[in-house]
């Protein structure tokens, strides 16, 4: 069983009713969670909600086969009964206004999933079937086979809206949510606040189960996600998702990697990419943890740092530590929010100064995009010449001046994207790498592989 959930627009709440609808679910059966695209933040809430995490799929960083063997492997490993994905923005909205390079269209085609569109019903009847027709017929092979209207003035409402689609366009309505301010969710500069932030998210999640429950038809949501035919296994057979060492290392690898309230951007793939090539995951937290454990490398992934950047500061212990482990030329990979963890500050607050740069918030995004990035020199993740995708989102900067900057000190050049500065990416500085650009294993299939043996050969 499997279904997509998607928007017609941005702002439509496709998340609150997703999670709602996954955490409904997840009382009667297995749920697990995806999301459409390279966010991290959506899936924080799948995964409260569901208690199983959320995987990415994205046909940016995917080809069509690793996209059907993450779903199938993710649906393994949680054992469950059913899969809900989570689109991105509109349902065809992706890099390019003609083709389906990713958006949410090119999963729900190759998973041959059918699709519920979730729109934002506010003073439109008519015009509502008017716009899932539109949706319907700009590409046939996606199969919207139900239509959830959000923000219904009340029942006069719903019943009108209800009587033009399925009169006009033959779509099931499933579900009418009425207007309601308790529903909306906190948001900051990088879109929704993360559930790991938040106590309180918790029990908002309980709120749009409960309107989900009240609200929407979940046996004819079922009834649809059946109507999906099994996908066949064999087509990726011989699809790999990342490069695996066939001859590991006599000893066990220890990374230890960031994950707490600040630090918590990483793709459940990535870690176990580099599980499957050897290395066991040490999580520790800048945050509350005194020094860094007993480990052999680092990985240092997005966050908040720029939010909480007293509690770093204050954690003196900590940053002094990280910064002895970078001077004795231990292999340490940061990311995004990592990168500014690793630089000497941030608006003054002191971080591990490891990186010869202060850094600091601006109120304007610095990078949103994916990114094609080029490696110029073997480092940590990636050997000369390697091209890999990924994707940026920031407000940070690092402050380079201009005769400052040496493109010798940058290990990837930015073909796509805007990395840190001059389209040069991945400082690197001793046995430490730190980029914008946040990689997924699946489109940087040597990461894993690369890191781990850089680290063994240490």
């Amino acid at each position: 069983m499997r279904i997509v959930l998607a928007g017609t627009g941005s702002a439509v709440g496709k998340t609150t009713i997703a999670t709602g609808i996954m955490k409904a679910l997840s009382n009667e059966m297995r749920v697990q969670p995806f999301k459409v695209g390279p966010d991290y933040i959506d899936p924080s809430y799948h995964t409260l909600a569901t208690k199983n995490t959320s995987r990415n799929l994205d046909s940016f960083f995917m080809e069509e086969n690793q996209i059907i063997k993450t779903f199938t492997r993710g649906m393994e490993i949680a054992n469950s009964d059913i899969g809900i994905i989570e689109g991105v923005r509109g349902l065809y909205e992706g890099i390019s206004p003609t083709t389906d390079v990713g958006n949410t269209a090119s999963i729900a085609k190759a998973l041959n999933a059918p699709v519920i569109l979730i729109m934002d019903a506010r003073s439109l009847v008519k015009s509502a079937a008017a716009i899932v027709l539109g949706f319907k017929s700009l590409d046939p092979e996606v199969q919207i086979e139900g239509v959830i209207l959000n923000k219904i003035k009340g029942k006069r409402h719903f019943l009108k809206a209800k009587e033009a689609i399925e009169t006009l366009t033959n779509t099931k309505v499933i579900g009418a949510i009425p207007r309601n301010e308790e529903l909306r969710t906190d948001e900051r500069h990088l879109g929704l606040v993360p559930a790991l932030e938040q106590e309180k998210i918790a029990i908002n999640i309980d709120k749009w189960e409960q309107t989900v429950k009240e609200y929407i038809d979940l046996d004819a949501l079922k009834e649809i996600a059946k109507s999906a035919p099994k996908l066949d296994k064999k087509q990726t057979n011989n699809t790999e998702l990342w490069k695996i060492n066939k001859v590991p290392s006599k000893n066990k690898i220890r990374i230890g990697v960031a994950i707490d309230e600040i630090f918590n951007f990483y793709y459940k793939e990535n870690l176990e990419s580099l599980e499957d090539n050897g290395a066991k995951i040490v999580k520790f937290s800048p945050y509350k943890d005194e020094i860094m454990p007993d480990v052999d490398a680092l990985y240092i992934g997005g966050g908040y740092p720029e939010v909480f950047k007293l509690e770093l500061e204050k954690n003196e212990s900590m940053r002094n530590s990280i910064n002895k482990f970078h001077k004795d030329n231990n292999p340490i990979y940061g990311e995004c929010g990592g990168l500014i963890y690793l630089s000497q500050s941030i608006d003054g607050s002191k971080m591990c100064d490891i990186l010869p740069y202060t850094s600091s918030m601006t109120d304007k995004v610095q990078g949103l995009s994916y990114v094609i990035a080029k490696s110029k020199e073997d480092n940590l993740i990636s050997e000369k010449g390697d091209i890999f995708r990924g994707h940026e989102f920031h407000y940070t900067k690092l402050n380079i001046n201009s005769n400052e900057f040496n493109p010798s000190n940058f290990a990837l050049n930015i073909e796509r994207g805007r990395g840190i500065a001059n389209n040069q990416d991945g400082f690197s500085i001793k046995n430490t790498l730190a980029n914008y650009v946040h990689i997924h294993a699946c489109s940087c299939p040597n990461f894993a592989y690369n890191f781990t043996k850089n680290i063994s050969e240490q």
